[in-house]
């Protein structure tokens, strides 16, 4: 039996633009997919206030790291996303640490989403450099992984409440910084890497090319470390990237499909396809972007996902998709496929 579960995050548009937005779309296989769903599915849950986004606590509950999840807030993947990386810590307390830029509002000051920095290797290398010391003066190890994500070993920090950036992206920080009985440690580090950063050449250079400066870490991701012999849900995972890229440590078998034709062709078993085109524009409010890729998606995976389940290649179908406030699911069967008496529609992803 195939069986494929959709992780679609924003999927569901904002209440107040879903009418204006769903009729300015034309994707006749998604609307069939969401409207024609077997008997008793096509539930709705809304999402009370977390500091992690719902798909990211759907990705937990898969993943077995709901536990960790509900005691420091968001998803604990320092672990998984290290090993996805390749890199093998000392055992200990590890968080994902993200440069990122911060701006100042009216009255308070809130989180850019991080895609925004367009931050290169060699930029971020040189902000690790002038970081790690300073972490290391506080007893902390700064790990390097990427241009956008490092990791600090942190054992005093374990009991800290954190937030996914994703989820803080266009708030007010206040609400979504890192809570508990050490948070003025780490607010005295992350004060310490904001001075030194705050008129270094990096940033200057960046403000001359019109590009956001670098100026704070955003901690999160840790510390609990959960294994894969936990969180065998799936055969096969495909399409993982950004920071999601964090839970293919924990599936054991990984692809990246550029489009439909390389999971319809290894897709036996149950398997997991992760969709985040919509997460970085309605991150952004980019309504335009967010219609251009759903589109792009009608084209690309949700056609010849139709064309999959009714030829028999897949027997299941499932469409997880959120706002960040709701998820909704979505299952189709060849068999629910046939309620020709429902009209395609993609009024059940109005919130």
């Amino acid at each position: 039996m195939t069986e494929i579960d959709i992780l679609l995050p924003f999927g569901l548009p904002p209440q107040e633009l879903a009418g204006d937005l769903l009729k300015e779309l034309d994707t006749p296989a998604l609307a069939l997919l969401a409207s024609r769903t077997k008997s008793g599915d096509g539930n709705h849950q809304d999402i009370e206030f977390q500091r992690a986004l719902p798909h990211e606590l759907w990705m937990a509950r898969q993943f077995g790291m709901e536990d960790g999840l509900r005691k420091n807030g968001s998803a604990p993947i320092a672990w998984a996303l290290m090993a996805a990386m390749r890199i093998t810590p000392r055992p200990g307390a590890w968080f994902v640490l993200q440069p990122v830029h911060i701006h100042i509002a009216r009255d308070h000051l809130v989180l850019t989403d991080p895609r925004q920095l367009e931050l290169s290797d060699e930029e971020s290398r040189t902000l690790f450099d002038v970081a790690a010391p300073l972490f290391a003066e506080a007893g902390k190890q700064l790990l390097y992984g990427d241009a956008s994500t490092w990791f600090v070993e942190a054992e005093d920090w374990r009991g800290l409440v954190t937030s996914s950036p994703d989820a803080a992206s266009g708030h007010n920080i206040d609400i979504w910084m890192p809570k508990g009985e050490r948070e003025r440690d780490w607010r005295k580090v992350q004060n310490d890497v904001q001075m030194h950063w705050f008129d270094h050449a990096v940033n200057e250079a960046r403000e001359a090319r019109r590009l956001k400066p670098v100026n704070s870490v955003w901690l999160w991701g840790g510390p609990a470390h959960c294994t894969s012999d936990r969180t065998r849900h799936y055969d096969m995972a495909f399409n993982l990237s950004g920071s999601m890229q964090a839970f293919r440590g924990l599936v054991p078998g990984y692809a990246e499909a550029a489009d439909g034709t390389t999971l319809l062709s290894s897709a036996a078993g149950r398997n997991m396809l992760l969709l985040d085109d919509l997460l970085e524009p309605a991150l952004a409010n980019d309504w335009a972007r967010w219609l251009a890729n759903m589109q792009h998606l009608e084209d690309t995976w949700f056609t010849p996902l139709l064309h999959a389940l009714k030829s028999g290649k897949i027997d299941r179908l499932s469409l997880i998709t959120t706002h960040d406030s709701r998820i909704s699911r979505f299952t189709a069967t060849r068999l629910s496929l046939r309620k020709f008496w429902v009209k395609p529609s993609l009024a059940s992803l109005c919130p």
